[in-house]
């Protein structure tokens, strides 16, 4: 008997509902997400992130070793009149982010980042291994 809960249909109700955006046609809206190909090529690996709707000035790319991490702030604003009456108005302001580890570490110093119609393009070069170096035992 200790272990009885009481439900409440209104908690549930309310629980769910601040979680996900909600469209006004019914269907959840989609939160927006960096979609992305990784390529190896010889001594680099070439990244192309699509970024649809974000400026250049609003894009971060961090390297560290062999880790990537690129967020961006999306702004997105669409008005829809008829006449001088606005009808619908929908806003979305947020940020987005993704984070990957590649197999060998970037020299960061020779990478390269350009940024053309909505796909970030990065080229990360290998750092190369440096050679062993012997010790002498004095």
């Amino acid at each position: 008997m200790a272990n009885i809960t009481r439900l409440d249909p209104l908690d549930d109700l309310f629980r769910g509902f601040f979680v996900r955006p909600v469209d006004i046609n019914g269907s959840p809206q989609q939160q927006p997400s960096i979609k992305m190909d990784v390529t190896e090529q010889g001594n680099n690996y070439l990244v192309h992130a699509e970024l649809p709707g974000v400026k250049k000035p609003d894009i971060h790319v961090i390297v560290d070793g062999n880790q990537v991490s690129i967020s961006a702030e999306i702004k997105q604003e669409k008005e829809t009149r008829e006449g001088e009456r606005l009808l619908r108005s929908e806003r979305y302001f947020g940020k987005v982010s993704r984070s990957f580890q590649l197999a060998q570490e970037i020299d960061e110093a020779q990478a390269v980042a350009k940024f053309n119609d909505g796909v970030l393009e990065l080229t990360l070069p290998k750092r190369t291994a440096s050679p062993n170096k012997r010790l002498s035992i004095e």
